[in-house]
């Protein structure tokens, strides 16, 4: 089995305890992954099966204007457009669920994007 360190254990724990509040709720989630180069952001269902929007920096367009993908700018962007796509599915309250990441820095400035263009959590 793999070892982790300490940091990956300490996210893996905020995660589990995230998660288990948030099941309880029973509501749709706004779930944000990052890596050091990009940033996903999902909205899942509340039966936690079924994924209704998603974004990302992977996407062709939204990768093609930046130069870099894993900054505060290209957060800020997949924020805008997950929100954009909710409100057009008719999505406007969610959960947010940070994935154990701390509120800081790029989880940060794609939660105050999504807020900023209608999603309200």
């Amino acid at each position: 089995m793999k070892v982790l360190n300490l940091t990956h254990k300490s996210r893996k724990k905020r995660a589990l305890k995230i998660r288990k509040k948030l099941k309880s709720l029973n509501k749709i989630r706004l779930v944000v992954h990052k890596t050091s180069r990009h940033i996903y952001a999902q909205i899942i269902s509340s039966n936690h099966f079924s994924v209704l929007v998603t974004a990302s920096t992977l996407e062709k367009n939204i990768n093609k204007n930046l130069g870099y993908t894993g900054n505060k700018i290209s957060s800020e962007i997949v924020g805008k457009i997950i929100a954009q796509r909710a409100l057009k599915k008719g999505i406007i309250k969610v959960s947010f669920d940070r994935s154990g990441f701390k509120y800081h820095g790029r989880i940060e400035s794609l939660a105050n994007s999504a807020r900023k263009y209608g999603l309200q959590f």
